[in-house]
């Protein structure tokens, strides 16, 4: 007698929004993008597809909302002093943001797309909005405003990348760190001193130095340069 294929059970409770996002963003960090599909979401919170797509939309309105729930929670990261600078305020949202795509590695992709192809929606007017009143406050002319907003964004976004999950690279184990600055650097200082004289004075450096630290430190290099805009 042939026995039947359990199938799993469906929830008989009502799915909320925030439980799909939230299975989402777990299916994205285990395995990046290619790892959020409907069957596997459907699976994970035991649903048919069409619960998704009521509460959510499509995969594509899923990643926004998935992007702007991580972004929001950044955003939303304060400064530990009650007086506050606006250079604390600004390091303090790029540190926030920083930290939030070294824990989603396919955040940062996202973040750029919709900076790039969404200027009117909740990620890029709110990053913008929280550093822009900060510029201001620096004492930059009204007239760079956006200029030195765009950099600093533009910043964040490059130092940031190191973390982002590369589409296409199907490596699921992340390098040792130490291991991969000393092999790193043993490689750079195996370049000829002649031909390379900086990769040589900054081998000692490389297998030393901290991301957190070295992202703060181009954030204050950026910032002297916008208090001597005028």
């Amino acid at each position: 007698m042939a026995t039947r294929t359990r199938r799993p059970q469906r929830r008989n409770q009502v799915l909320s929004r925030e439980q799909i996002i939230e299975a989402a963003i777990e299916l994205l960090d285990a395995g990046g993008e290619s790892a959020l599909t409907t069957r596997a979401l459907t699976e994970r919170l035991s649903t048919g597809s069409g619960a998704i797509y009521y509460r959510v939309g499509s995969r594509d309105e899923l990643l926004d909302t998935a992007t702007e729930t991580v972004v929001t929670a950044a955003l939303a990261a304060k400064p530990a002093g009650v007086a506050a600078t606006p250079e604390d305020e600004i390091r303090t949202v790029a540190l926030a943001l920083f930290d939030a795509i070294a824990e989603h590695q396919w955040l940062a992709t996202r973040l750029t797309l919709q900076i790039v192809r969404k200027p009117l929606g909740p990620v890029t007017v709110g990053i913008f909005e929280r550093i822009g009143r900060q510029v201001g406050a620096l004492g930059v002319p009204q007239a760079s405003w956006f200029d030195a907003a765009s950099t600093l964004v533009h910043y964040i976004l490059g130092a940031v990348s190191q973390n982002a999950r590369i589409d296409g690279d199907t490596s699921t184990v992340q390098p040792d760190r130490a291991e991969f600055l000393e092999a790193t650097a043993t490689a750079w200082q195996g370049l000829a001193p002649e031909d390379y004289p900086f990769m040589h004075a900054v081998v000692d450096q490389i297998r030393e130095h901290d991301d957190r630290a070295q992202f703060l430190a181009g954030i204050a290099i950026v910032l002297d340069g916008l208090t001597r805009l005028g």
